[in-house]
């Protein structure tokens, strides 16, 4: 009798069906943003607000595109770590273009499928020679920054990692193969990551699929493997977020097309996904296939300078301590003193996009944290015109924001600091 009392009761209100097609409408929108959206930190939202560019930026964090993960670092009496993120405006529907961040899980790949080649005697210093089945392909048999001038995937990767080289990159991509780096990203749970564009070359669109042909050779020069022509799988984004970027832009005829820049069909990488990938790496997570000395090579070279490498040599002005040090550095080309502290980082930098991911370890204070950033600094939105605000928006920010971040995190109480973090600052302070 009572339950037909409550339902007279509900009648009686007369709720109008627009009315209740209205609450409907707005409980999906709030509960997809809510999804799409990690509500922002009261931490980071202070932080913004002490420096005068800090405020400038996060005032205006929109127009920015302005994203940051901030992850605290704690670990117990086994060394265990335990990761605690803070986030601003953090969005995957908020598009930023990753350009070189893809390198790092592209480089992990590579030395997580070396591993399959291991019986055949293959190794990341094997010579690794790639040639041509298609037009639009480089054939590569020399490089000229590896000792004895035959190209390695290991020293690929040091090219890779040390200064962010995109023709280093593409012989390691055709090596993996498209099909293989985006069936292990996602399972590692990557959801906003494509890899699907060489960075050198003619190859385009669909081209970007099909892969070189490449031998392994010993030694003395003779065939250890030989790896066919392949032809990928085309991939297509499900993230639905709009790409289209800025108001005008120069074609690769250098016309200037009077229309925003699709970046459609590119390689795409969410800061929560790269995020993730070095968290992996750094805490040795068993998701990543790879042996002691293929994660120490990571490591190694994330972390180093281009003068501490010997060879390739890189020039001082050209290649100065903080080419690829964006956070507490990158507002400055003087050579870095301080031995305690180590960056190891992922950084991109293209079409106005800037962004950085990096484990960040004071050995002297005993600190560590995680801090990835991305941002656009592209006042007058004309892509391809050569005129981005990196030196006077993007660079004073992420140097200023990581040394906030590191003063506070030298601040917070210490838990215990393992055999590990101390093996780290060996291995970085090897000399080559």
């Amino acid at each position: 009798m009572s339950r037909v009392k409550q339902v007279d009761k509900v009648h009686s209100l007369q709720i109008k069906p627009w009315f209740t097609l209205g609450l409907l409408i707005l409980f999906f929108v709030l509960g997809n943003q809510s999804k799409a959206q990690t509500p922002n930190s009261s931490l980071l939202d202070s932080i913004l607000n002490t420096k005068p560019i800090l405020k400038k930026v996060a005032a205006q964090a929109e127009k920015y595109r302005l994203q940051i993960i901030y992850t605290s670092i704690s670990r117990n009496s086994k060394g265990e770590a335990s990761f605690t993120p803070h986030y601003f405006n953090v969005n995957p529907k908020t598009y930023f273009y990753c350009a070189s961040l893809i390198k790092l899980p592209t480089a992990i790949i590579a030395l997580e499928k070396m591993q399959t080649l291991n019986t055949k005697g293959i190794t990341p210093n094997t010579t690794l020679l790639t040639d041509s089945c298609w037009p639009c392909m480089n054939k590569v048999e020399k490089d000229t920054n590896a000792l004895n001038q035959l190209p390695t995937l290991a020293n690929y990767i040091k090219e890779m990692l040390l200064v962010s080289d995109n023709a280093a990159y593409s012989r390691v991509y055709e090596f993996c193969g498209t099909d293989l780096l985006n069936q292990r990203v996602k399972d590692w749970g990557c959801k906003h990551t494509y890899i699907i564009n060489r960075y050198d070359g003619r190859c385009y669109q669909e081209n970007n699929f099909n892969t070189n042909p490449i031998r392994f050779l010993d030694s003395k020069g003779e065939l250890l493997y030989e790896q066919a022509c392949v032809k990928g799988k085309p991939i297509q984004s499900l993230n639905e977020c709009n790409k289209a970027v800025g108001k005008a832009y120069y074609n690769s005829k250098n016309k200037l097309i009077q229309q925003a820049k699709n970046f459609e069909g590119m390689n795409e990488c969410s800061l929560t996904d790269i995020q993730l990938i070095l968290q992996k790496l750094i805490s040795a997570s068993p998701d990543l296939k790879l042996s002691k000395s293929d994660r120490q090579l990571l490591l190694r070279y994330l972390s180093l300078y281009p003068r501490e490498s010997l060879m390739p040599r890189y020039a001082g002005k050209a290649y100065y301590d903080s080419f690829k040090k964006y956070l507490i550095y990158g507002d400055s080309k003087k050579t870095i003193t301080n031995q305690s502290l180590r960056i190891l980082n992922i950084v991109g930098q293209s079409y106005g996009f800037m962004s950085d991911c990096a484990y960040i370890v004071d050995f002297e204070t005993k600190t560590e944290f995680m801090l990835s950033v991305a941002l656009y600094a592209n006042d007058d939105e004309i892509i391809n015109d050569g005129r981005y605000d990196y030196n006077t928006i993007a660079l004073p920010f992420l140097a200023e924001l990581g040394r906030s971040l590191l003063t506070y995190s030298r601040q917070q109480s210490k838990g215990y600091w393992p055999p590990s973090v101390i093996d780290l600052k060996q291995l970085i302070d090897k000399p080559e």
